[in-house]
């Protein structure tokens, strides 16, 4: 079977003026379909490197790294990914519309269709209807949603989400939390989600990859039990939601060897 992403003995190694800086040692993990899988890890464990480079954004020195069977040297046509900072993501000159369908019109896409499939996508975030209205005229959340929804338009294989819920408040975060496994069934896609937030990758995700401090290698993978039907209140409360999370709080705070 072909895994959506391979990631194999991955290592890259930063040049600063200090001198070489090993972010990564030796990663190895895989996403299947229709999978989310979450990474966590301490502060500066190189989760971002590690999403950057499956989407093709980050060059890597070691290792092999595979989307769909193939080599990741540039960004794979059926990736998408949403950022963390949607107010940079989003054109504001353009109205959200336009946003959405600005990835559709450049891969060609015939105009009609990408109207189709971005109203699809708008009305799939929960904002049917403001296609017309700018970026600015939009709450954070609503903004945000804007950016996942241009993501899915194109009907990705696997979606690449680097922190996407951390710059908006609680409620709005567990808000979009909630998006992200409808979606994940509509769109019959892989997720790859790099969270600094233990109960967001628990509650998201069906495995959580668990890096070391850098050089980071993988701590352990931790398999979600929860099933495919989860809520806010009911799924948190269950003692396998409990159990994961302090396995991986453990695994995190697990102090540095001498």
């Amino acid at each position: 079977m072909t895994h959506v992403v391979e990631v194999d003995g991955l290592g890259k190694t930063y040049t600063t003026k200090d001198g070489p800086f090993e972010a990564v040692r030796d990663v190895t993990f895989h996403v299947d379909d229709n999978e989310i899988v979450s990474i966590v890890g301490p502060s500066g464990a190189g989760k971002t490197t590690v999403l950057r480079t499956v989407a093709g954004l980050q060059t890597y020195d070691r290792g092999e790294v595979r989307v769909l069977g193939n080599r990741v040297e540039r960004p794979p046509a059926d990736l998408a990914m949403v950022f963390q900072d949607y107010s940079r993501s989003l054109l504001p000159w353009m109205s959200i519309e336009g946003n959405v369908m600005l990835p559709l019109r450049s891969a060609g896409v015939p105009r009609d269709e990408a109207r189709r499939r971005a109203a699809h996508a708008l009305k799939s975030v929960g904002i049917e209807g403001r296609g017309s209205a700018k970026p600015q005229q939009l709450s954070g959340g609503m903004q945000q949603r804007v950016a996942i929804a241009r993501a899915i338009a194109s009907r990705p294989r696997l979606l690449v989400m680097d922190e996407p819920f951390a710059s908006v408040d609680a409620q709005t975060r567990m808000d979009l939390e909630d998006l992200v496994l409808p979606l994940r069934d509509e769109y019959e896609m892989a997720i790859l989600f790099v969270t600094h937030d233990v109960d967001e990758s628990v509650y998201l995700s069906d495995r959580v990859v668990v890096l070391t401090r850098a050089p980071s290698e993988i701590a352990e993978i931790v398999p979600i039990e929860l099933g495919p039907s989860r809520n806010q209140f009911d799924t948190k409360e269950r003692p396998e939601f409990a159990h994961a999370r302090h396995r991986i709080f453990e695994l995190i705070r697990r102090p540095v060897a001498a």
